[in-house]
């Protein structure tokens, strides 16, 4: 269980080890992934992870919005939608959320965002995905809203150690009271791998089902 009302400072701390503490991806290094099909990241059929622990992000609940990090093209946004859920995802990648659409033959449209400069929201038509062109710090609960659930598959692990705390502190603030938030994250040897998750292929990887409450 982790408190909502926590202060974000503590939730992290000592989570980085040695050279880790200095691995920073740019958005260009990212984007490039994307552009070269560096993406080993994506799972064709899903996460089975999530499949596992499906009722313990629903927890009985059904109509819930659903907030996916760093989403990528992950296949699992059409799997909640076409249960009934609302999902909304962030992702600094066009080409990615434009990749989304089309494999699974969704018809979407596209509008600015107010108050994010060279932002776009790529709607499905059927109103029940949309997804967000910017970088994840720019978003606010103001803009999206808050969340009965999120599925955090490798978004924590990749994001800049540097940024863990800020990441944390705004992920709180999109959670509506008793919301479920499933993390997925990896136990490696950072001396072995000093480069970091973010730069690997397929990872294996544990969830963390947790709780966030007031």
């Amino acid at each position: 269980m982790m408190d909502r009302s926590a202060d974000a400072s503590g939730v992290l701390a000592g989570s980085d080890v040695g050279s880790q503490k200095e691995r920073v991806v740019t958005e260009e290094e990212w984007l490039q992934k994307w552009e070269m099909g560096n993406i080993g990241f994506h799972k064709e059929q899903g996460h089975p992870l999530l499949q596992k622990y499906l009722h313990v992000l629903l927890n009985g609940r059904s109509g819930l919005r659903i907030f996916f990090p760093l989403c990528g093209k992950a296949v699992e946004m059409k799997w909640l939608a076409d249960m009934g859920h609302s999902v909304v995802g962030v992702e600094v990648s066009e080409q990615a959320l434009k990749e989304f659409f089309a494999e699974h033959s969704l018809p979407y449209c596209e509008e600015p965002v107010p108050g994010i400069s060279g932002a776009k929201k790529l709607q499905s038509t059927s109103g029940n995905i949309s997804l967000y062109c910017c970088s994840i710090y720019d978003l606010s609960s103001s803009i999206v809203g808050k969340f009965d659930g999120v599925w955090d598959r490798g978004a924590l692990v990749a994001v800049n150690p540097c940024d863990r705390q800020r990441y944390v502190s705004l992920m709180i603030t999109l959670m509506e009271k008793n919301s479920s938030y499933l993390l997925v994250t990896v136990s490696y040897d950072p001396n072995k791998h000093k480069d970091g998750p973010a730069h690997w292929g397929p990872m294996a990887g544990q969830v963390l089902p947790t709780v966030l409450c007031s």
